[in-house]
């Protein structure tokens, strides 16, 4: 195997994954590529994975296999997946609930085959006055089998009016029922900065963002994508600028500010954190234990602090920092603040 680190292994693996043609530019040797199929194949690239090397002689291997079935398996997901989703919409909108759907099959559609692009919960944009009444809809009998996630409004596209959201969003097709999604500005806006929220930990969101600058129409409007805040137009740029950089992502346009870019640091953060692509190995799933429960069982507590120092792509979103070159330092020192004034401040109120 190459002395390359395994996170760049599953960038390169991941290189040009989205696209229709045929493996260009594929560069992985067999014992790289069986290093790397466990990467792929427990963070949801596996249809990814299978689509990169599909035409390759890595496809005849036990690994092209795996990757093989595992797409066979996520194209029927799909299928059930999308009659869900019909029935959770159309059940909504009996209760005069209009949802946006966000991340998941509204991310997926844009693939160029069914089972690339695995997902779950049936994430939903609504109105939010109208919480109440789409919690009760969604809590009958008949969907009882679906995975609904109701947002009255969301973080990563909290800067823009609920109401302008949905007039940019358009209808789209999903079997026969006609879902609405966001528009295409406000959908990569969300992708880019729900990858930087969760330390883009997982390849497949920087899968999607570089799917969504190398497919915008010639139509698309940087500065309803960027919007009026400075700061978190930073975080859609750099965000940009590592799909860039580790996948080779080629934007149909720019931003009026010039070529995407992003830090050395948060391109090497990325690569890290794709060493182990698992949920598990990332905050908070990664701590051992509730932090009040050390107050009184300290045992344990210095080992679970360590794992508790913030990643710094997740500690300068979380402060609302900016993706310069100046070191993150500051930034997570901001964040382990911020959270010991969370937990300090319930016991000073009681």
């Amino acid at each position: 195997m190459s002395t390359i680190s395994s996170g760049q292994l599953v960038a390169n693996a991941l290189r040009h994954c989205w696209r229709t043609s045929d493996g260009d530019g594929l560069n992985l040797s067999r014992a790289d590529f069986e290093a790397v199929t466990p990467l792929l194949y427990d963070s949801g690239g596996a249809g990814l994975g299978w689509w990169r090397i599909r035409r390759s002689d890595l496809s005849e291997t036990p690994s092209g296999e795996l990757l093989h079935q595992a797409f066979r398996l996520l194209t029927l997901q799909a299928a059930i997946h999308e009659t869900k989703i019909a029935r959770v919409v159309r059940s909504l909108r009996a209760a005069n609930v209009e949802p946006i759907l966000v991340k998941g099959w509204a991310m997926a559609r844009l693939y160029p085959q069914k089972g690339l692009r695995p997902y779950g919960d049936i994430d939903l944009l609504i109105r939010p006055q109208q919480e109440r009444v789409a919690a009760e809809a969604i809590a009958s009998e008949e969907l009882r089998d679906c995975s609904v996630d109701l947002h009255a409004g969301a973080f990563e596209v909290a800067d823009r009016r609920i109401e302008d959201l949905y007039a940019r969003s358009q209808l789209v097709h999903c079997g026969e029922e006609e879902l609405r999604v966001l528009g295409e500005e406000d959908h990569l806006a969300l992708i880019a900065v729900h990858l930087l929220k969760h330390a883009a930990w997982r390849p497949l969101w920087l899968c999607d963002l570089a799917l969504l600058i190398e497919t915008a129409s010639s139509k698309f409007d940087w500065q309803v994508c960027l919007g009026s805040d400075a700061r978190r137009a930073n975080w859609i740029v750099s965000a940009i600028g590592v799909a860039r950089e580790l996948l080779d992502a080629n934007p149909a346009s720019e931003p009026a500010a010039g070529r995407a870019m992003a830090p050395p640091w948060l391109i090497n953060a990325v690569i890290r954190n794709w060493t182990q692509p698992f949920v598990g190995k990332h905050e908070p799933h990664n701590h051992l234990g509730e932090i009040r429960s050390y107050l009184r069982r300290p045992r344990g507590l210095l080992k679970d602090l360590k794992r508790r120092w913030p990643d710094p792509i997740l500690a300068t979103v979380s402060v609302n920092g900016s993706f310069g070159s100046r070191p993150r330092v500051r930034y997570q020192l901001r964040n382990c603040l911020k959270r010991t004034v969370r937990l300090v401040r319930p016991a000073a109120q009681t």
